[in-house]
């Protein structure tokens, strides 16, 4: 710089520097933009490509068939445990999954179901095909355990749906829950060695009836929640990640990923991601 303007910036005393600080935004309107754009732009994005999809115009239209990733139970003598989520209809489907849980016991003849919706009584068994699309979407598989290490959880998730705190009618909220989601992380809870995890699109996972303060689901971590509308977790399984009002935005280090609100995860899918088509 030449020496008169060197003087003029750096010499001029508080007016001038203060002028210049003026030209940049606030730290803390700095954070706050950033905080908006990593819950907000997400949301945009995949409401964007939402509105581009063939989607059902309503449950009526929508298919809820069998995708055929499973075998007849009789045909599979061996005891599972599937967890599985697919994406909602409606506006809903922009930023939400719906979850359900599958057994079957070693030798059993049929595939069991567990789901819970927001009409009637909440809790449903075997209200649809085990592996069936939900509301025309495909299922992505969250959790797949076989043989013996389903054998020994199965009676323990049986215990959990039984003892569903929120299982009788008009029991189940959309937001923050509890909803379909809050009832497979309820159960996930009772099973911490499963290892596994809901979406960060499942809203109503992190529904908790109060405060919490303590170890996370998986019990790899802590969790600090606010009835699931406001929420910080660190730890293996869970990763790190920051709930604001049910949207999540975090970092999986295990199957290393983005967590964003809309999407679920960008990035590596997980190990346990093991939906193997039946053999026909």
């Amino acid at each position: 710089w030449s020496e008169p303007i060197y003087n003029a910036v750096f010499m001029s005393g508080p007016p001038m520097q203060s002028a210049l600080a003026q030209g940049r935004p606030p730290r803390r309107k700095l954070m706050l933009l950033i905080f908006l754009a990593l819950f907000l732009l997400p949301i945009a994005a995949r409401a964007a490509l939402f509105a581009f999809e063939d989607r059902p115009r309503s449950w009526r239209d929508a298919d809820w068939s069998s995708i055929g990733s499973l075998p007849p139970a009789a045909a599979h003598p061996e005891a599972r445990v599937l967890v599985l989520s697919g994406r909602t209809g409606g506006w809903k489907g922009v930023v939400a999954v719906h979850s359900w849980i599958v057994i079957k016991r070693e030798n059993a003849r049929n595939w069991t179901r567990f789901d819970v919706v927001g009409w009637g009584n909440p809790v449903r068994v075997n209200g649809w095909a085990p592996d069936g699309r939900w509301y025309g979407a495909n299922p992505a598989v969250v959790a797949d355990v076989r043989g013996a290490e389903a054998a020994a959880l199965i009676p323990t998730i049986e215990q959990a749906v039984k003892n569903y705190q929120y299982s009788n009618a008009g029991d189940y909220r959309m937001w923050p829950g509890p909803n379909s989601n809050s009832f497979v992380a309820t159960v996930l809870r009772a099973v911490p060695q499963l290892g596994a995890m809901l979406p960060a699109n499942a809203i109503g996972r992190d529904f908790r009836p109060g405060p919490y303060v303590g170890l996370s689901d998986s019990g790899t971590g802590v969790e600090a929640n606010l009835w699931g509308a406001l929420g910080l977790k660190l730890g293996w399984v869970e990763g790190i990640e920051v709930n604001f009002l049910g949207l999540v935005v975090g970092v999986d280090i295990r199957n290393p990923a983005l967590k964003l609100p809309g999407f679920g995860r960008l990035g590596f899918e997980p190990a346990t991601a093991l939906a193997v088509p039946a053999n026909r």
